[in-house]
């Protein structure tokens, strides 16, 4: 099992049909939580922001690139915010750290008291990226990843239970890799996290593991070391 994970979201992992949240994907999503917490794990999270606004979109509508990721961070504390609720709301103990001061709504991120909480057995939502645009919520997951010395990234998909030679959706004849190194990312364009993330995870030998979300009980097996998904790493399997 392991000791200390950092779960990555997607925002639009927590949204329903014509709706920014699914009170029920939310409620469920905290409970896998609490029980991968209460068997021992250090539980940290990072969310997307993609279920209210993504930066490629408010380009569209000739908003700069910078603000839009500014925006896009925004959002981020708002779905940190939503998870810490859900998470209150069934008795688990948990921080919101931001990368953008606001005091009145969470803790600045500092690495050292992040570190602290984990050892008390609370659960830390990562808000607001990195703090500076040009960066997705992949590179946060991968650089928060590192300074809390998680054991690996649990990159939580919608639907998806692993990583694929194509879209499963599309193609039938698709293959799922049970493993692959990071160079296989990078050579072959596999789409799981930008280029940032994925040399940042080879830099610091950081384990991927992809799995699907939507399926009841993953995340806690995830917390688990089984195989329920795609290992990435640095070396061959």
């Amino acid at each position: 099992m392991y000791k200390r994970v950092l779960l990555k979201l997607s925002g639009e992992a927590l949204s329903g049909e014509g709706k920014n949240f699914d009170p029920d994907v939310l409620h469920t999503l905290a409970a896998e939580i609490k029980e991968a917490a209460d068997l021992g794990t250090e539980v940290a999270i990072v969310v997307g922001g993609g279920n209210f606004i993504r930066g490629k979109t408010v380009q569209d509508i000739g908003i700069d690139r910078v603000q839009g990721d500014y925006m896009g961070m925004l959002a981020t504390i708002i779905n940190a915010l939503a998870i810490q609720s859900s998470l209150e709301s069934i008795g688990v103990h948990t921080r919101v750290m931001t990368s953008i001061d606001m005091p009145k709504v969470a803790e600045p991120y500092i690495q050292r008291r992040a570190v602290r909480h984990l050892e008390k057995g609370r659960v830390i939502i990562f808000g607001g990226g990195t703090g500076s645009p040009y960066f997705s919520t992949d590179t946060t997951a991968a650089l928060r990843a590192s300074e809390i010395r998680a054991d690996v990234i649990l990159m939580a998909k919608n639907g998806v239970d692993g990583v694929y030679s194509a879209d499963p959706k599309k193609d039938p004849n698709a293959k799922r890799y049970d493993h692959l190194t990071y160079l296989d990312l990078l050579n072959e364009g596999l789409e799981v996290m930008d280029s940032t993330a994925t040399s940042m995870c080879m830099d610091t030998n950081m384990e991927i593991m992809v799995f699907n979300m939507n399926e009841k009980g993953n995340i806690v097996k995830a917390c688990k070391g089984e195989k329920i998904g795609t290992i990435i790493s640095k070396e061959e399997n």
